[in-house]
């Protein structure tokens, strides 16, 4: 049990995902969060009114799969092999959180003052940010799981700049645009 509630060091997990990709790329499949979105609306039968989602779902339910172990597994990891003592934040990291109004997490993963806040303003900071996401997971032509690590894997110039653009956005977003808004 000890071996499932201690981090594991970044080269198992890289390793694990590596051998995932081959595996994928061996059975001509691609990997991507945000392309499940497509299925469950496909599914839906929407693509009789729009055409983008006309298309054969069906030969993404292994992807489906993926999303649903995703979530099992973090409801288990979250549940029952949550163990607060190996959570440790960089010390400034704190500090910055500080300078923003957001204590310190103490043993939870995420702070009070992001997830248990029920004011209007972050509720339209919910929203507008999971609109945003979702727009740009489309735009970009995938999200940065499926661009990251299987686009790169594949060797595509695309996902190249994509992960580029995530990264810039992603910077910009932590030193610019978070200060303002909290």
């Amino acid at each position: 049990m000890e071996l499932l509630t201690h981090t594991w060091h970044w080269s198992i997990s890289g390793f694990l995902i590596g051998l995932v990709m081959l595996l994928l790329i061996y059975f001509g499949k691609t990997f991507g969060m945000s392309s499940n979105l497509r299925s469950l609306c496909a599914m839906t039968g929407i693509g009789k009114k729009i055409p983008f989602f006309d298309w054969d779902w069906k030969g993404q339910r292994w992807n489906l799969v993926v999303v649903a172990g995703a979530m099992v597994g973090g409801f288990i990891a979250v549940h029952f092999l949550h163990n607060p003592s190996n959570v440790s934040l960089n010390p400034e990291t704190i500090v910055q959180l500080s300078l923003l109004g957001i204590d310190e997490p103490n043993g939870k993963l995420v702070p009070d003052a992001l997830f248990n806040d029920f004011s209007p303003k972050s509720i339209i900071i919910l929203i507008v940010g999971g609109i945003l996401i979702g727009f740009g997971s489309r735009y970009a032509g995938g999200c940065t799981s499926g661009h990251a690590i299987s686009g790169l894997s594949n060797l595509q110039l695309p996902s190249l700049k994509a992960v580029i653009g995530f990264f810039i956005g992603g910077l910009i977003m932590a030193h610019f645009l978070l200060p303002l808004i909290f």
